[in-house]
């Protein structure tokens, strides 16, 4: 039991020096809550069985400088899965989440393919097996995907008819490695606290900018997910009276004015009527291709990317202005694939915070482009796997 205990304690300095890169035995104790002899015996034996090395010595703060100590990027591996509604990423990363091979990309319309678990599973098996890593080198297999995820009952509710009672359990038992899986959007907030422009803040919230509108929530210094998983979804507050049906099955959602999908049908419809843009043979068929050349386009001047990119900017904004009220956060991160298109999405964002939001309320708020981009979503998923990596359950 007390080895148990111990192998646990050693797992919990590894989080946090792959969080933290580089820390030292007095930081782990403070981190950890344990005594120093303890910390200091645990990372010995990290040392001595090879997972942890020293990295040299802090800077001078006026005694003698402290050993730093680092993980070894190639201790153990994780296999990082990002899902959208339309396109699945699969990554191998190690400990200093450089990317181990190709990206595995696989075109997977979640919609279309209520088996798409098993085709997933599949494939998981065969990156595996290409990547000569043995499986008890993955720490684990972290998986975000859109949709009502229950991170406890392993189940998405929005898609996948699986005769298995738990994801996890079904994709553990076809790749012979611990899985876990969560929201998509809760991933993205989760690597921006962690990895982005969230690190160390008590409070901040992560809009994600993609096919819908999704929103991670860092509250009081945790990931707030609410009763079941399910907070955080901010593409289905009903802000417009259009007459648009959601995916949801609602009318008015904020998706329906705001998500790349709807950028790209409003895209496609101007150039039928005329518009004048570089764009051209823009189609759903090419989701992917499309959404490139219209954020592209944007970034380059095209006076009608910009336009369609700064109505939806002025919306979300709006849909934000709502959230400040409620949450009144120092931070506001703007992250996800549709953050190509960088610093455009600011000016009608705060456009619409000046005209929505009482002044005092959002004077202090900051609204920030995620520095980690597309990658956010890969990097959340590792980052889940690592912030269980220390409990009892996961192997």
């Amino acid at each position: 039991m007390v080895s148990d205990r111990q192998e646990l304690f050693k797992k919990t300095i590894l989080k946090h020096l792959y969080f933290s890169k580089e820390l030292s035995c007095t930081d782990l104790t403070q981190l950890t809550g344990k005594s120093l002899p303890h910390t200091t015996k645990a990372l010995n034996e990290l040392v001595k069985e090879g997972l942890v090395m020293e990295s040299g010595y802090a800077i001078s703060t006026g005694g003698r400088r402290p050993q730093m100590y680092s993980v070894r990027q190639d201790y153990m591996y994780i296999l990082s899965v990002a899902m959208d509604q339309f396109m699945t990423s699969i990554c191998i990363l190690d400990m200093g989440n450089k990317l181990i091979g190709e990206e595995h990309v696989l075109e997977l319309n979640l919609s279309a393919h209520p088996d798409g678990i098993s085709i997933l599973g599949q494939e998981l098996k065969q990156v595996i097996e290409q990547s000569g890593i043995p499986r008890d080198k993955f720490a684990g297999i972290g998986i975000g995907m859109p949709g009502f995820v229950d991170v406890t009952k392993g189940v998405n509710y929005s898609f996948f008819d699986t005769s298995v009672n738990s994801i996890n359990e079904y994709l553990e038992l076809v790749t012979g490695v611990p899985v876990i899986i969560d929201n998509d959007s809760s991933l993205i907030a989760l690597a921006e606290w962690k990895l982005g422009e969230a690190r160390s803040r008590q409070h901040a919230l992560v809009v994600n900018i993609g096919w819908g509108i999704g929103l991670g929530m860092v509250l009081n210094g945790s990931l707030f997910r609410g009763e079941n998983g399910f907070a955080g979804e901010f593409s289905h507050i009903p802000l417009f009276t259009n007459n648009k049906i959601c995916s949801c099955g609602k009318m008015g959602c904020l998706e329906t004015e705001t998500s790349l999908s709807v950028i790209a049908e409003k895209a496609m419809a101007g150039i039928r009527d005329g518009r004048t843009t570089v764009m051209k043979n823009l189609s759903m068929e090419n989701r992917i291709a499309t959404y490139h050349q219209i954020m592209d386009a944007a970034i380059k001047g095209d006076k009608y990317a910009v336009e369609l990119l700064s109505e939806a900017g002025y919306h979300i904004g709006r849909g934000i202005a709502i959230l400040i009220h409620l949450f009144n956060p120092k931070l506001v991160i703007l992250s996800g694939r549709g953050t190509k298109a960088g610093k455009l999405w600011l000016a009608p964002v705060q456009h619409a915070l000046n005209e929505h939001c009482i002044p005092k309320i959002a004077e202090n708020v900051e609204i920030k482009i995620s520095s980690l981009g597309y990658a956010a979503e890969r990097l959340g998923a590792a980052a889940l796997v690592m912030e269980n990596i220390d409990r009892s359950q996961h192997k």
